[in-house]
């Protein structure tokens, strides 16, 4: 069942090291500027819940099965879903998420080899069927556009995972039709202007 909403929900998605962060907060100064209602969350994050799990994914000094790995991510999703995001939605906002279900598929299914259709359903239940507008992956290759050492769980898990967490998103935009990618090999402000470009041609602007 999918969720219908009054907002608009973007989801920016992409591999570790892209300027997934650095583009968010210029759409972030563009939406304040503009005076667009607008809501920015993380996952996992966003609600107490969801940053105590965050810590606990990050910690590279935990080991756990990568079952509990996806139901952590799930448990963190369903609480920043209900309280922070379907809220902000039902009050007619562009809603904007750091990372979201398509995140999930490519690091748990494609990445850890966690079954595709487990994955699946588990994303629908913890995103409570929410319909989402517009995902915008920024295409580049992991660690591309950083200079920053790997410091956590997920970002130490090695070369060849995250080239699989690549191709998994690579994967998901074909079959995903608000799935749109924005190379991130120019200047961050004209990646930032093309993004603007796609949120206008798209109407959610």
């Amino acid at each position: 069942m999918t969720y219908s909403h009054n907002g608009k929900l973007i989801t920016f998605e992409g591999c570790e090291g892209v300027g997934k962060s650095t583009q968010i907060r210029l759409l972030e100064k563009y939406f304040t500027e503009a005076n667009v209602p607008c809501l920015f969350t993380r996952e996992p994050g966003g609600t107490p819940v969801g940053e105590r799990v965050r810590e606990l994914l990050k910690d590279k000094s935990i080991e756990m099965f990568c079952e509990t790995e996806l139901l952590l991510f799930e448990a963190a999703r369903r609480e920043n879903t209900g309280r922070i995001i379907i809220p902000a939605l039902e009050e007619g906002k562009v809603v904007v998420v750091d990372r979201y279900i398509d995140s999930t598929t490519a690091y748990q299914a494609f990445g850890r080899g966690v079954d595709r259709a487990t994955v699946d359903m588990l994303n629908r239940y913890g995103s409570a069927g929410v319909k989402i507008d517009l995902t915008l992956f920024l295409d580049a290759p992991p660690f591309a556009n950083t200079s920053r050492t790997a410091d956590d769980r997920m970002e130490l898990a090695g070369a060849e995972f995250h080239k699989r967490v690549y191709e998994g998103y690579k994967a998901i935009g074909v079959s995903e039709e608000r799935f749109v990618s924005v190379p991130t090999f120019e200047d961050k402000n004209v990646t930032a202007e093309r993004i603007i470009e796609i949120l206008k041609s798209r109407n959610i602007v």
